[in-house]
């Protein structure tokens, strides 16, 4: 089979703009707090290879919350710790009886290596420095709760932008409705090449430049072993990018700060930036629920 499973989705930057826009809208109608058997009687596995605590237990209670039955796979645990190939698993899988299964797995390209050779829809959880596409979705959906539109939109994305998957998504969306994006981070951390990912991309080395004049700021995760034998260290990071109410005061006062998580509080923001008004960090945990709600009622054809 090399056709991609129908009902997937891999990755935004394939995605049409309409399609973006219908599953935003499928999102505004689901509610996990008065939820519909939408899914009853199919299957979800969740199959992990990386760890999780947002993507994963959100995909739970989504699927739940609609009737569905899951079952989590992990790495370890499983046979793949005893040299199980991703399409074996993939296979074991559906034939245990899956309907669909989510995916995350540490290289780019996995999700859909299993789309191209099953028969049920394949749900792209980050897969390498590739994609996180639901994490954009729910990103834009969260946007979208506070501002008229993405058109002109200035938004922010600072940190680690090179290992990114959860950039690359939010870039591929938000370049599709007309949002001028500007990319700020250290050279190791932010290649000129950047530019490449989408037509219009500014990059600037300052966040004090950055910020001013934002109506979004995205604060991505930094891991601290990824500085270790760089130009830039730990401190000298810290003292450059950090995200700080001082620099926050530059961007608009309804300026939106985000963050996909996990939060390290004192490294690439302060402990006030985190639980500031402007924050709506917790709010995109939240929405995440609905977001794969609409994601999985779509690729089981139930969207109604």
């Amino acid at each position: 089979m090399n056709r991609i499973a129908r009902g997937s989705l891999l990755g935004i930057e394939h995605m049409e703009a309409a399609e973006i826009v219908g599953l935003l809208k499928l999102a505004r109608r689901m509610n996990p707090f008065k939820p519909r058997p939408l899914l009853r009687g199919k299957r979800v596995l969740l199959l992990f290879y990386e760890a999780s605590t947002r993507t994963r237990s959100s995909f739970e209670i989504a699927a739940k919350s609609m009737g569905a039955m899951t079952t989590l796979v992990l790495s370890s645990g499983s046979s793949i710790e005893k040299g199980e190939s991703l399409l074996d698993t993939a296979y074991t899988l559906r034939a245990v009886g899956a309907d669909l299964i989510v995916v995350r797995h540490p290289n780019a390209g996995a999700p859909l290596l299993m789309a191209k050779h099953l028969d049920i829809p394949v749900v792209n959880a980050g897969d390498g420095m590739h994609e996180h596409p639901t994490q954009a979705l729910l990103d834009a959906y969260t946007i979208s709760r506070h501002k008229k539109s993405f058109k002109g939109l200035q938004v922010v994305i600072v940190g680690d932008i090179y290992h990114s998957r959860v950039a690359r998504s939010a870039i591929h969306l938000l370049s599709k409705f007309g949002a001028r994006i500007t990319l700020c981070g250290p050279p190791e951390f932010l290649p000129e090449l950047a530019t490449s990912l989408a037509p219009g991309l500014h990059i600037t080395r300052s966040v004090e430049e950055a910020a001013r004049k934002a109506d979004v700021i995205i604060v991505l995760r930094v891991q601290k072993e990824r500085l270790a034998g760089m130009k830039i260290k730990l401190q000298d990071y810290i003292a450059r990018y950090q995200m700080t109410m001082t620099r926050l005061k530059l961007a608009k006062r309804d300026a939106l700060l985000m963050h996909p998580g996990p939060i390290i509080r004192g490294l690439e923001l302060t402990w006030e930036v985190a639980d500031c008004p402007q924050s709506v960090i917790v709010e995109e945990v939240r929405n995440g629920v609905p977001v794969r709600m609409a994601i999985l009622a779509k690729a089981l054809g139930r969207a109604r």
